[in-house]
């Protein structure tokens, strides 16, 4: 089991609420091709980028060829393993549940509807300034009817840990076998989704 020695020090969670693609579901996207096919170096943060873009043309373009990655990623999403199982456990337990991407609404929908993701209360970038702005952690934490520092977000990336910082939260970073370098910065981490519901209930101090 991999919790952080702090898990005394923080308090007692009352919601989880997770990013959705490379942690819920494997959408298999290439941000390294969508950034060749835009023409921009890859690495390049694509949301942050696009919002400098200023030619109504081009960000139009670029908005298309994101899009179209995306729903692509949505027709190809398959659940991480452990994820459902994970989710059916902490729904059955009570635990209220969310989901704040930066994933655009309409794949987003179509990921849910395709592989019927239990999670009722869902964020995408088109409701919330996208992550790691805490804008829409804050808003989960208004709909749930608890305070952000109540809420424990699980992510695959450097976003993920940073809106949680941000909001006040606490993080817990998934590990996928290429993510360790952000480690440092996650307050907890699984390294599978049959560990979350024993660190949820230890969080949760039940």
């Amino acid at each position: 089991m991999t919790f952080s020695t702090a898990v005394a020090a923080t308090p007692a969670i009352k919601a989880v609420v997770f990013d959705l693609d490379g942690t819920l579901v494997d959408s298999r996207l290439d941000f390294a091709t969508i950034c060749h096919d835009i023409g921009w170096p890859a690495g390049t943060p694509l949301l942050e980028q696009l919002a400098t873009v200023s030619c109504l043309r081009e960000k139009a373009r670029v908005e298309q060829i994101i899009h179209r990655h995306e729903l692509a990623g949505a027709d190809a999403a398959s659940w991480i393993p452990g994820a459902l199982d994970s989710l059916q456990q902490l729904s059955a337990q009570g635990w209220p549940l969310a989901i704040l991407t930066r994933n655009m609404r309409q794949a987003t929908a179509r990921v849910i509807n395709r592989l019927q993701i239990p999670v009722d209360l869902v964020l995408t970038r088109e409701d919330c300034p996208a992550k790691p702005d805490p804008a829409g952690l804050k808003m989960i934490a208004a709909q749930l009817n608890v305070s952000c520092s109540e809420i424990l977000y699980v992510g695959d990336y450097l976003f993920d840990l940073q809106v949680a910082a941000n909001a006040g939260s606490l993080s817990c970073l998934y590990l996928n076998g290429s993510n360790q370098q952000f480690l440092a910065q996650a307050d907890f981490h699984i390294s599978h989704f049959n560990q979350l519901p024993a660190l949820v209930a230890r969080l949760s101090g039940r």
